[in-house]
């Protein structure tokens, strides 16, 4: 495990110099106790590129350059989402504390594979579902455990965007792990799994791309006690997005983006209401950056709000239901 000195910033690297790479190391910046030091990319070009625009001082032409160098404490996995666990294990096998891009792996037997290694070589690891820590959430999680709600009894969630028709966006794109589901989808089945847990039972139907991913897809999962979530993801227009948590007491009603920072609506059953409204800075990305270096300063290897079992968990479920609706990425890529 890596050895931390309180008195200097933990330095990060990162894997990937996509847009979500942009937003992380944007956001980054807004932590006093965090330096981005290192980038790794596939080829010097792009490497300096990022450097340039982010002030990065090493720059990498290559992921094992990454997880090799010495400076970087921690290391940002930002590839497409079949690059996820082969960097992420290089990155646990050189001894790095690392944060895996959701979704964490393309499947569970992947995460599971990584979750054993960070284990064995004692490191931190954990799933960046950053919406999970954005300030809003945070209050949302807390209000459920102290009651506020009763018995939560059912999630609603939704998440639309709509993304134009091309075969080389890597929405669309088999080879990348295209597709409504583990890109989008993997925000309200994490929702469910905070609030509710593994499911029971799962049923699915989705509506095929052009290409063969996932256009469409929506879930009912039923968990112990007859507890209810009713998902659902499109790749093909913009939706509601919005999320509901149903109790026998109260409702919370999030706003438009659910996911992103912002706010929401307590509703109680005798028809008062409470608004929540969290003060942001930030694209909200920095949020989980600041829970990576609190539990490592803590010397914990994974994270009390994001357990890697649970992390096992949501590909489990997302593995059912691309059984069930029959996304096989092997075949579309054969």
């Amino acid at each position: 495990m890596v050895m931390i000195d309180e008195a200097r910033a933990l330095r990060w690297g990162v894997i990937g110099t996509g847009s979500i790479a942009s937003s992380f190391a944007a956001d980054l910046r807004l932590l006093p106790d965090a330096e981005l030091v290192a980038v790794g990319s596939r080829a010097q070009a792009t490497a300096d590129e990022f450097g340039d625009r982010y002030d990065v001082p090493r720059r990498h032409p290559s992921y094992a350059g990454l997880v090799a160098d010495d400076e970087v404490d921690v290391v940002y996995v930002a590839t497409p989402h079949p690059g996820h666990h082969d960097a992420a294990l290089a990155a646990i096998e050189a001894g790095k504390a690392v944060l895996v891009e959701k979704p964490f792996t393309m499947d569970a037997g992947e995460a599971l594979s990584l979750v054993a290694a960070a284990r064995r070589h004692g490191v931190f690891l954990m799933e960046a579902m950053w919406a999970r820590f954005v300030p809003h959430m945070v209050r949302l999680r807390s209000l459920v455990q102290d009651g506020a709600l009763g018995d939560v009894r059912a999630v609603l969630a939704d998440h639309g965007q709509w993304f134009a028709p091309d075969p080389d966006h890597r929405l669309f794109a088999p080879s990348l792990g295209g597709g409504a589901l583990l890109d989008l989808g993997v925000y309200p089945v994490s929702l469910a799994s905070m609030l509710l847990g593994e499911p029971a039972a799962v049923s699915a139907v989705g509506t095929p791309a052009f290409t063969g991913v996932d256009a469409q897809t929506s879930m009912v999962m039923t968990y112990a006690g007859g507890r209810q979530a009713v998902l659902s993801c499109t790749l093909e227009a913009l939706g509601a997005n919005r999320a509901t948590v149903v109790g026998t007491d109260a409702r919370i009603e999030l706003d438009p983006v659910w996911y992103m920072p912002g706010g929401f609506w307590l509703l109680r059953r005798d028809g008062t209401a409470e608004r929540y409204d969290e003060p942001h800075e930030g694209s909200g990305l920095r949020h989980e950056a600041a829970e990576v270096m609190r539990c490592m300063r803590a010397g914990l290897t994974e994270s009390p709000a994001m357990p890697l079992d649970e992390t096992v968990a949501i590909m489990r479920t997302m593995d059912e239901v691309r059984r069930q609706i029959g996304l096989d990425y092997a075949a579309l890529t054969a």
